[in-house]
């Protein structure tokens, strides 16, 4: 900061003097400044460029590293369905698109490897390799860094794939997150658990489930047609109005 003007001389009486005399102290404070500013210029300057080099940096290798992620997804989005593609065309080209779809599976975002590991678990499945299957979509369900979606399909998928050597209660507890309505598998999900009732000899559970499956408009006609078939058998209402709240049982029919 800048000193003050010494104002401990006397002033010359002359006011030529004087002027010359304010005038020196003036060029004197002014060369004080500029060397004050130029000491903070040498201090700070220097650091200050440094910090705002790093920063522009950093936020140019941010930039680049989304961009390249971007590449990455849309590439292993590619991928995945050319691999799809080529298990579509027959049993030859399955074993291929297998290998390709497992690589796919170890490298990428949690979800696309999730879409991976499906899909090759799918492609054993059809190829009768329904306990390798089961594994593949047990290790998805058990995957807590894989979305919750991914995560009820993989369950429902394994419970499918084993279902005629689960008892019938875990078939129930393992579904029972997903067979309620509103659920994005409440069709499936309630179906299996429908038909695990009846093999533990509970109707009074099983119909009132297929009954609100039948009425759900947003699960596919076909399972909807079975279900309101069987609810009938059951003795349950299962006409085509909205189903009931969550919690209601359908009325039985007389």
């Amino acid at each position: 900061m800048a000193l003050p003007p010494d104002r401990s001389n006397p002033v010359p009486a002359d006011p030529r003097l004087a002027a010359q005399h304010d005038g020196f102290l003036r060029e004197v404070d002014e060369a004080l400044r500029d060397d004050q500013m130029a000491g903070a210029v040498r201090r700070y300057g220097i650091p200050a460029g440094l910090a705002l080099i790093l920063g522009l940096a950093a936020l140019g290798g941010y930039l680049y590293w989304e961009h390249a992620q971007k590449l990455a997804a849309g590439e292993r989005s590619e991928r995945t369905v050319l691999a799809l593609e080529k298990a579509a065309a027959g049993p030859a080209s399955a074993t291929g698109a297998l290998g390709e779809l497992d690589n796919l599976a170890k490298d990428g975002s949690a979800g696309s490897k999730a879409v991976a590991a499906l899909a090759a678990a799918a492609i054993r499945q059809q190829a009768g390799k329904a306990e390798d299957a089961a594994k593949a979509y047990a290790a998805i369900a058990a995957d807590s860094t894989v979305p919750q979606a991914y995560r009820d399909f993989a369950t429902l998928r394994e419970i499918a794939a084993r279902y005629d050597s689960l008892p019938p209660q875990q078939i129930v507890d393992r579904l029972k997150p997903l067979a309620v309505p509103g659920n994005a598998w409440f069709g499936s999900a309630g179906e299996m658990t429908g038909l695990a009732y009846l093999k533990m000899n509970k109707p009074d559970m099983a119909g009132p489930l297929f009954a609100a499956v039948a009425k759900d408009k947003t699960v596919p006609e076909s399972l909807r047609a079975r279900a309101r078939l069987i609810a009938g058998q059951l003795g349950f209402e299962a006409g085509d109005a909205p189903g009931p709240a969550t919690g209601d049982t359908p009325a039985k029919t007389q």
